[in-house]
Formats: structure tokens, C-alpha cells, sequence
């Protein structure tokens, strides 16, 4: 009786207090191996684990990770940890998943931060396996270090979840927590040194069977930039007919806005529907959708395209979306900002013209 009145009196003095002033942050960071500067994705990732409020650990794994500038992220990461294994180069989960158990078991980190893209999608789920623990996917916000806003039904509905775990494993929409690049740049010059420090692991002997064989990227030759990071994308879907429409129509329109003083001489980035992919019009990797990428550009022209479901999900995040299509009252018009009823191919030459 006694032990109890105490264990009572013990907690009613206990003061209330707040996980994240306690919490810590790791997040695992991708780079450009030629030019060692951290990819769009990364820094949105940051970008995200700033809104929990914690000191952020900073993890880069590869032969090049102990070069890699991290004075793009200025005052936002307060430590790195890297492996310049080059078993780490190409990404591998098998290798990469027990490493980051391996540092989430022995430091005192409270989240796991990833991006939700190829790379992430990979690497979460086996690091969730690990450590025995439910990952949080594709959140659009923070609320706070334990709830989070993610999207659900094919974006129909944003539903806020709460976690109790003692480690929260999450990875983050991108294009929901974008770069504020003049920010960025205005505390460059107040940039401090980052403490960095070299993670010592040795790769579990059973799974060094598997082996790196090699991998194919298609290559952007014309110079376009990639969906993820543009800012202007024209997309083109079925009511383009053919394969010689598409590249008719929608490749000289994109080209135009090179000719747009305010995009810098930047022509605009092409994407696609799913139907448009699978009748071979265009290579897969340009597919915008549920079960391809999700953008959210300042400007999105979609051409000929009704609205499919699975293709809002890709993009109607978009901060102005126009839509350019001959029928009427077609599912894209709910999201559009502006709709223009008309055929696409006498449209998009006159608008490709006025561009120009």
C-alpha cells in the first residue's frame, strides 16, 4: 500500500512535457553522384523533417558521400553521418535497410524520414520489417511529431493519422513540402560548418550474395527537365489519337515556353496519361498518375484529357491547372482552373504559335 501511495505521488510531480524537445530526426538523404549536390527529392525531404522540430541527423551513403555539399540546406541540418561503402553507390536496399536499423537501434533517433519515391519505397518497407514497426507512407503534412495528414483513396480523402510508436518511420510526397529556393538561398551566406562523422558498418555476411549487375536510365537528351522538379508541364492524353499527334502537337508546345521570358529559357516538361503510355506513345517513365509520378508544377496543361481517376492523383496538387479538351463537363474540369472547350489540334498549334 505503501509502494503505491508513492508510485502516486511520484507521478502527479512528474512535469508535462512535449516528445519532439526530446526527439531527434534522421533522414536519409539521395545526391547527384556527378555533381555531389543533394536531389530535388532530399531536399524536399528536409524540408519536411524541419516541421517536426527536432535536430536532424542527415544520412548519405555511397563512395562519394563524404564530398557531398550540404550548404544547399543551410541551418536546417545539424549533423551528417556517412558511409563511403561502394556497396551503398547504386542504392541497394538488401544493403542499406540493416544499416539504417542499425543506427535507429544504437542512437537515440525518434523518426526515420524518407522520400517517397522509387529509392524510398524500396528502403521503408524492409526497414519496417526490421525493426518490427508500422511505417507511415506518402504523408502531404506534419501536425505534429506524432500526427500526420496522408492521402487515401486515391487522394480523394486526406486522413490524419496518429502513431504511438517510439520510432516513427515515415516517408513524404515531395511535391507536397516544396523548396523555398529564395529562402534557401538568403541563409547561404549565414551557413554554419555541419559536424560530419563517418558511420562504421559492416553488411551482414548473409545477405552479401547479392550483387549490383547493372541498370539501364533513359536519358533526357533534349534538355528537358524532369516531372519531379518542373515547372511547366504539358501532358497529353488519349484524345491525341496517335502516336505522331502526340509528338505533333504536344512536343512543339512544350518547346515554346523556352521562349517565355519568365521560365529562362526552360522548355517545359512532357508527361502523359496511362493510356496514352500503354498504347506506346511515349516511355513509361513520363506517365503522371497513381501508378506513375506525382507533380505538382506551378502550370499544368492537359491536352485531351477527360480526367481519369488515377490521373487527378498524379497532379492535382498543380498550383494552376489548364485543361484543353473538345467534350464537356469531363471529370478534369471539377479541379481545373481554367477549362478550354475545343479540338486539341486546332488549338494547340495556335497556342503553340502565340507562345512563340
Amino acid at each position: 500500500m505503501f509502494a503505491a501511495a508513492t508510485r502516486r505521488t511520484l507521478f502527479r510531480n512528474i512535469p508535462t512535457t512535449h516528445t519532439y524537445r526530446y526527439g531527434s530526426t534522421l533522414a536519409f538523404i539521395e545526391y547527384n553522384a556527378k555533381q555531389n549536390v543533394l536531389t530535388p527529392a532530399s531536399r524536399s525531404c528536409l524540408q519536411a523533417a524541419k516541421k517536426l522540430n527536432q535536430p536532424i541527423t542527415a544520412l548519405l551513403l555511397g563512395s562519394n558521400s563524404d564530398k557531398v555539399a550540404i550548404k544547399d540546406t543551410p541551418n536546417i541540418v545539424s549533423k551528417v553521418l556517412y558511409n563511403t561503402d561502394l556497396k551503398f553507390d547504386h542504392q541497394s536496399p538488401e544493403y542499406i535497410s540493416p544499416l539504417i536499423c542499425d543506427i535507429l537501434n544504437k542512437q537515440n533517433f525518434t523518426h526515420f524520414v524518407i522520400a517517397a519515391n522509387s529509392v524510398g519505397k524500396n528502403i521503408l518497407p524492409r526497414v519496417a520489417a526490421l525493426l518490427d514497426l508500422q511505417p507511415i507512407s506518402d504523408i502531404v503534412d506534419i501536425e505534429s511529431d506524432k500526427q500526420f495528414v496522408r492521402p487515401i483513396y486515391a487522394g480523394n480523402i486526406l486522413a490524419t493519422v496518429q502513431s504511438e510508436q517510439p520510432k516513427k518511420l515515415i516517408s513524404i510526397r515531395t511535391s507536397a513540402f516544396p523548396i523555398d529556393e529564395e529562402e534557401t538561398q538568403a541563409k547561404v551566406d549565414n551557413a554554419v560548418s555541419i559536424p560530419t562523422q563517418e558511420y562504421q558498418f559492416e553488411i551482414p555476411s548473409d545477405i552479401k550474395s547479392t550483387q549490383y549487375v547493372g541498370s539501364s536510365t533513359v536519358q533526357n537528351e533534349d534538355g528537358r527537365p524532369d516531372l519531379n522538379s518542373a515547372k511547366v508541364i504539358v501532358s497529353g492524353g488519349r484524345g491525341l489519337k496517335t502516336k505522331e499527334n502526340f509528338e505533333k502537337l504536344i512536343v512543339p508546345l512544350a518547346d515554346a515556353f523556352k521562349k517565355v521570358p519568365k521560365y529562362n529559357g526552360v522548355a517545359a516538361a512532357i508527361g502523359a496519361t496511362r493510356a496514352v503510355v500503354d498504347a506506346g506513345f511515349v516511355d513509361n517513365s513520363l506517365q503522371i498518375g497513381q501508378t506513375g509520378k506525382v507533380v505538382a508544377p506551378d502550370l499544368y496543361i492537359a491536352c485531351g484529357i477527360s480526367g481519369a481517376i488515377q490521373h487527378l492523383a498524379g497532379m492535382k496538387n498543380s498550383k494552376v491547372i489548364v485543361a484543353i479538351n473538345k467534350e464537356e463537363d469531363q471529370p478534369i474540369e471539377e479541379i481545373a482552373d481554367f477549362t478550354l472547350i475545343g479540338d486539341v489540334n486546332d488549338v494547340l498549334p495556335e497556342l503553340t504559335e502565340k507562345l512563340g
